[in-house]
């Protein structure tokens, strides 16, 4: 495995059409199978936790499951008053015309709101919960013919499936203004570091190649872990920001070594050097963001397995492009650079020699600009005042994350500019009951069923009298064919995410059931609904945070040891992953739990974080910030292996890795800060923390924080260098011009 980056860029060097055609064509088959195969959607069971998901499962054995619905809403223009014959009218012509389709199961009567001011026409769908959003579009359709038809009213549609579906649409949106921001920022960015459009086009056509492999691969991994439809969005994420950054770390190796040997190696020659470097590290950072990753599969739940899924196929594939497409591309692109510039030589030398100009003498670049230079200043001269101050700052900056507070956004915390979410606003104010409902599921032998619904009654009269309830809170009870379930909705005047809404669930699971159903001997309660699910899927990520944390603090702690042979450098490195990952979140906390940033950042604060943003971001961020550590950590390797004491090891490659780390967080930057401009709040605290993440990461953890750690800790950050042997030397790499390359720069000598 040590020698595997190598063994690869040599084959690749000696065989780079081979192995350029071989990795368009795996990238070909990859897409072109996952397409034939199609995916494998999560089902509503797939999304079942805690006790909501347990009286989801007694429904649905009862045939009583939430079916699909939408309603659609019939009023007056704003300001005018409800012509009824009218309205009626368009009821008639809305049912008659859902009637017809064969994507509905059901159409109520028309109900009347409590101000007179409209009517709703509920209309239930076929199929599944989840399968409402792929079957709604016939619908829309015939309620904008019915708007049409009747142009004294206001016909409208929403609902679960509209809303869905509207979400879907703005999401592809999202992702598409996403890539125009991103897309020419990176490659402006990779122009700036290259200075070659073809340089700079290597990177993108790798990362985009990567994408496309890894989009294939994850529909073919749903068929093993269902795809809730998150996954696209991480791989295109995650996959644009590593792909780019993987052949960022490899291409300026590559270009380091090659000024190093001036014009003495060939190319093949310089990409095996290249390969023991650089290829290298990205082996080790690859496999320390996977396994990270693969730490959310302990939380059991269908979205975060199928983040990691996705996360750690298009990790996978980028390290795979970097090890095989990349150095055939680099020595394709070095031979043609090869043979231009011993065309220029020739040239020079058939002219008389009294004609010619001395050549200018090449200028020193030095390894890092000006400001890199000034950041790492202070770790070098002062480094305990250094240290203490940035760890100071980071702290300062996590501690509200102690005050965090964790909900999960329901469709009250969709943007508004989905019409269906206007229409949603509108049906909830004129038909509050709608807002929220919770169901109530009873099971018991079916001679009990009697009884049964006698308690459920019971506990909608005592609901009704609950001031966190409506008046008439309790629906008819339903029950199911065979009589061992029972169903009783009881309805909430309150949006799903608020404070009122958590406390009608609690009165209802502690106090009211127990004292109505829960008298009833053998008789088996669940609650579900909006309310119910969103507070069980928090209790359940809170219950799997522990394992899912320890997991992870020990592997990368195992897979630093192992990489660097240094338990110091172990602990070290998840302390500074830990610091990162805290300030990122607290900074989250900061802006998004509050109100003072939404005008700022375009949206509208729940007054809590996203459940599954920390969990999710604490994870990837401990991955990207291994992607770093590796990468400078290996380059103070390397030179503490060349022989130099530790202090000056910690400078030279600190120094000597600052200006690539700095450009490649530039990039991960721009793809995760694209994030923050799309609609979707979740999606918007994702990019906001992850970009947030990788600039605290690259700018004040590896050019503060680590090199005044080192610093203090001297020799003791090391293993003490055994005496060894060395290895045996490799047969002479081809050259291109005079003189040979010194044997300690070949790639068996290059640890």
């Amino acid at each position: 495995m040590r020698n595997l980056p190598v063994r690869t860029a040599r084959w690749s060097a000696r065989h780079p059409w081979r192995a350029i055609a071989g990795w368009f064509v795996f990238v070909a088959l990859c897409l072109g199978t996952g397409i034939s195969v199609g995916g494998n959607p999560a089902t509503t069971e797939d999304f079942w936790v805690g006790e909501a998901g347990r009286a989801e499962r007694m429904a649905t054995e009862g045939g009583l499951e939430r079916k699909p619905t939408e309603h659609v809403l019939i009023r007056a223009e704003s300001g005018r008053p409800l012509d009824l014959p009218a309205a009626r009218a368009a009821a008639r012509d809305v049912t008659d015309r859902m009637e017809r389709l064969p994507e509905v199961a059901s159409v109520a009567a028309p109900v009347r709101s409590g101000d007179g001011a409209a009517l709703r026409v509920p209309v239930v769908l076929k199929g599944a919960e989840l399968d409402g959003k792929k079957n709604v579009g016939p619908l829309l359709e015939q309620t904008r013919e019915v708007a049409a038809a009747h142009p004294g009213l206001v016909v409208e549609e929403t609902g679960s499936p509209a809303i869905s579906k509207g979400v879907n649409e703005q999401r592809g949106e999202d992702l598409a203004l996403s890539e125009r921001i991103s897309l020419p920022v990176t490659l402006v960015t990779l122009l700036v570091v290259f200075g070659s459009v073809v340089m700079a086009g290597v990177p993108l056509l790798l990362a985009l190649t990567s994408i496309a492999a890894a989009l294939g691969l994850s529909m073919l991994a749903s068929h093993l872990l269902p795809d809730p439809g998150v996954g696209t969005n991480l791989i295109l994420l995650i996959g644009l920001a590593v792909g780019v950054d993987y052949t960022l770390f490899y291409l300026k190796r590559e270009r380091e070594e090659r000024a190093r040997a001036d014009g003495r190696l060939s190319s093949a020659a310089l990409v095996e050097l290249a390969a023991a470097t650089a290829g290298r590290a990205i082996v080790v950072s690859g496999l320390a963001v996977i396994v990270s990753t693969a730490t959310l599969y302990l939380a059991t739940d269908v979205i975060f397995s199928s983040l990691a899924t996705g996360t750690i196929l298009v990790v996978a594939v980028a390290v795979a492009s970097s090890l095989t497409a990349l150095p055939a591309l680099l020595v394709t692109i070095g031979r043609r650079t090869e043979r231009r510039a011993a065309r220029r030589a020739a040239r020079r030398a058939g002219r008389p020699a009294e004609g010619r100009a001395a050549p200018r003498p090449r200028r020193q670049r030095p390894e890092h600009g000006r400001v890199l230079s000034a950041l790492l200043r202070p770790a070098q001269r002062r480094p305990v005042a250094t240290l203490v101050v940035s760890v100071l700052a980071m702290l300062a900056l996590a501690a509200p994350a102690l005050g965090m507070k964790l909900v999960d956004p329901g469709k009250d915390t969709f943007s508004r500019d989905i019409p269906a979410m206007q229409t949603y606003d509108r049906l909830t104010a004129a038909f509050p009951e709608l807002k929220v409902q919770h169901e109530v599921v009873a099971r018991a032998a079916p001679e009990r069923a009697p009884e049964v619904r006698r308690a459920l009654a019971e506990l909608g009269r005592r609901a009704s009298a609950d001031p966190l309830f409506l008046p008439d809170a309790g629906s008819a009870v339903r029950t199911s064919p065979d009589g061992r379930t029972s169903v009783l909705v009881l309805s909430v005047p309150h949006f799903a995410n608020s404070q009122p809404a958590r406390d009608s669930l609690r009165h209802l699971r502690d106090d009211h059931i127990p004292a109505t159903v829960g008298q009833t001997a053998g008789v088996e309660t669940a609650v579900s609904g909006d309310v119910a699910r969103g507070a069980d899927y928090v209790a359940h990520e809170r219950g799997k945070l522990p394992l899912v944390i320890g997991a992870l603090l020990l592997l990368t702690f195992v897979m630093t040891v192992v990489a660097f042979r240094s338990v110091v450098i172990g602990l070290l490195g998840v302390g500074l992953n830990l610091l990162s990952a805290a300030a990122a979140l607290g900074a989250l906390v900061a802006v998004f739990q509050g109100t003072w940033a939404e005008g700022l950042l375009d949206f509208d604060s729940m007054g809590a974080i996203a459940s599954r943003v920390p969990l999710f971001l604490f994870v990837i961020l401990f991955g990207l910030s291994m992607d770093y550590q590796v990468f400078v950590v290996s380059r103070i390797k390397e030179a503490r292996d060349a022989g130099m004491p530790a202090r000056e090891a910690v400078v030279a490659g600190i120094g000597a890795s600052a200006k690539v780390v700095t450009s490649a967080a530039v990039v991960m930057v721009t793809v995760f800060a694209g994030f923050v401009a799309l609609h979707l709040t979740e999606m918007k605290q994702m990019g906001f923390c992850l970009a947030l993440a990788v600039l605290l990461d690259a700018v004040v953890i590896r050019l503060l924080v680590l090199p005044a750690a080192l610093l203090l800790l001297g020799e003791r950050a090391w293993p003490r260098a055994r005496p060894r042997t060395a290895p045996p030397r490799p047969p002479a790499p081809a050259v291109t011009g005079a003189g040979t390359a010194p044997p300690a720069r070949t790639a068996g000598n290059v640890r």
